[in-house]
């Protein structure tokens, strides 16, 4: 509601638009008793505001851009990318002010198998434990002592006011984002060619150029929102003008976090490239050009040999 509110405020304020919201719950929302990657992935929290497009009840739904599967369903397109808030993950514990911090076999949360698989490469000895619901619910549950700590986006809890919570906030280096993390996306019906005009003005193109380059990435592994996968780029990008991306990717084996033992089954496969990008066919080249070395280096998922 939070980004839908910030989102009617940019109509309202720069396009003149009276703006009505339509709150919805979709199914991503009320299953909250197993992974997402146990129950269709994250593309579960766009489907029910799809069905509002096609109906004609909503003109644009508003999302979490890693939330957003690559390929979108015939009839909805991407009408524009705003700019990014804080990519990374934060760190958030009422007794330890960092990672290092923790003891050993302490018990974190998070419903993420990226933040999993790149928690256990940092720390083997922690016990991560699935953390679903909202970010009051999953912020009770830290306070209610039945975790250690829990890693949460920073920019909800920036948006949301709570930016006091974080104790600590992973840069990239130690922690990679996920594709697009951090950024907001408005979807509309594909043949609405008056609300993909006038919906462009308020594109960040910069933003829009590096997650297209990390979503790219996503689809060419798969295309699913729920891999262990991280994909992050740095260096400025603006259409139209040639400037150096860089794109680094992670890839871990699930296998390896669910492991009682603590000893990484398959070590975490990390690569990294650079080119130069001002346009969006550039920006996929960039990505499928990570996801290939991702294969090369023996990207597995679900028992699947995704190398050429």
């Amino acid at each position: 509601m939070w980004q839908a509110e910030h989102v009617k405020a940019l109509l309202e304020s720069r396009l003149g638009w009276q703006v009505e919201l339509l709150g919805m719950t979709t199914q991503g929302d009320q299953i909250l008793d197993r992974s997402l990657s146990k129950v269709g992935g994250k593309g579960l929290f766009v489907k029910e505001l799809e069905v509002a497009l096609s109906e004609g009840r909503a003109d644009l739904a508003v999302h979490s851009l890693k939330d957003v599967p690559m390929d979108l369903p015939e009839g909805f397109a991407l009408a524009c990318v705003l700019e990014r808030e804080d990519p990374r993950d934060a760190f958030v514990s009422n007794q330890f002010a960092s990672l290092a911090e923790l003891p050993q076999g302490a018990v974190v949360g998070t419903s993420s198998l990226r933040r999993l698989v790149l928690l256990k490469a940092l720390r083997p000895d922690l016990s991560i434990q699935p953390l679903r619901g909202n970010l009051d619910t999953r912020l009770r549950k830290l306070d209610e002592g039945q975790y250690a700590a829990i890693v949460l986006a920073a920019a909800g809890l920036k948006r949301l006011g709570l930016a006091s919570r974080i104790r600590h906030a992973f840069e990239p280096i130690d922690m990679l984002p996920a594709a697009g993390q951090g950024a907001l996306g408005i979807e509309v019906r594909s043949d609405r060619a008056d609300l993909i005009a006038a919906l462009a003005t308020l594109a960040h193109q910069p933003t829009w150029l590096a997650v297209t380059a990390e979503r790219t990435v996503s689809r060419a592994m798969g295309g699913s929102c729920s891999m262990p996968l991280a994909a992050f780029t740095s260096g400025p990008a603006t259409e139209g003008v040639g400037h150096d991306m860089q794109l680094k990717a992670a890839w871990g084996d699930p296998a390896t976090a669910e492991s009682a033992t603590g000893v990484p089954l398959k070590p975490l496969v990390q690569v990294q490239q650079t080119a130069v990008v001002s346009s969006f066919e550039q920006a996929e080249a960039l990505g499928d050009a990570v996801a290939a070395q991702l294969r090369a280096a023996g990207a597995v998922w679900a028992g699947k040999d995704l190398s050429p």
